[in-house]
């Protein structure tokens, strides 16, 4: 079904397309922000695999207000 999903021509078409629609000077911002989101994405799936993920704590009842009398 997916064979030959990815020749050459249909990513020279792709990106051509990309070029036409983004422009030349915000395609490389693109790139940046996109390698930059992977990177940030690895690591922290690396931090979650050494155990170093941040907990979220949550209290389960609501506090009541105290009256003083």
């Amino acid at each position: 079904m997916f064979e030959g999903l990815f020749q050459p021509m249909h990513l020279i078409m792709i990106a051509g397309i990309a070029l036409l629609v983004l422009g030349p000077r915000k395609l490389p911002e693109l790139g940046k922000g996109l390698g930059e989101g992977i990177r940030g994405f690895k690591s922290a799936m690396a931090g979650k695999e050494e155990g170093t993920s941040v907990e979220l704590t949550s209290e389960s009842t609501p506090r009541t207000p105290t009256t003083e009398n």
